[in-house]
């Protein structure tokens, strides 16, 4: 294999998260603590492209830090009653690759149990590292800390991991420590996203399929 550590983000990479279980909670949420505003799911891609759910938050709807902690409650119960699927192929390559040989690790702004539940639930293997939203902030992606700590972990080179996520910040973390990354195009078809990871990542990949090739 060219790359022996895949490292994956989680949400509309590896599950369908946003469309089915992130944007409906949070639509609820606003109803609740802001009756009258909403958000379309496109916007809300391309929202949360740049920056993050907590930008979001704070710039469109002036959540307080009382209210992102609510949010944050709202949210743990609500995806604890909703799980989303894995896109199709997903659960069949992450097999192939961790079984020949292949490091797994997931880097994702989910908290880790909700990543190691979707897993579970997906039939999908277990990940040999996963950095979450429960790391402390400046551990997070875009941090180098994620992918240094696979390299020191597996005694690897930068050249051999990969990076695959459907956001910037993933971008952001590959590219500063010097690691291939492919964007996660199958999520959304969002012009402004597709046109931004088309000119600087190193693939654009439409569907799970043409991640294989890049594998194996």
């Amino acid at each position: 294999m060219k790359y022996r550590a895949l490292v994956l983000d989680h949400d509309d990479t590896v599950v369908d998260s946003t469309a089915t279980v992130h944007h409906p909670c949070f639509q609820a949420f606003l109803k609740l603590y802001r009756p009258g505003e909403s958000i379309s799911l496109e916007d809300y891609f391309r929202e949360s492209f740049h920056g993050s759910f907590l930008d979001l938050c704070r710039s469109r709807f002036a959540f307080t830090d009382a209210e992102l902690q609510q949010e944050l409650e709202f949210w743990n119960q609500y995806v604890a009653e909703h799980i989303p699927r894995a896109y199709p192929g997903v659960r069949e390559l992450l097999h192939r690759y961790q079984d020949a040989g292949g490091k797994l690790c997931v880097v994702s702004h989910s908290l880790s149990w909700n990543i190691r539940r979707d897993y579970q639930a997906n039939g999908l293997p277990e990940p040999d590292l996963i950095f979450g939203w429960d790391d402390p902030p400046e551990r997070r992606k875009p941090s180098a800390y994620p992918l240094e700590t696979i390299v020191q972990t597996f005694a690897l080179q930068p050249e051999e991991l990969l990076v695959v996520d459907d956001l910037k910040a993933g971008y952001d973390m590959a590219k500063r420590c010097g690691v291939a990354f492919a964007a996660a195009g199958w999520a959304n078809d969002i012009p402004q996203i597709r046109a931004f990871m088309q000119e600087h990542c190193d693939r654009y990949l439409h569907s799970v399929s043409e991640l294989e090739p890049l594998l194996f």
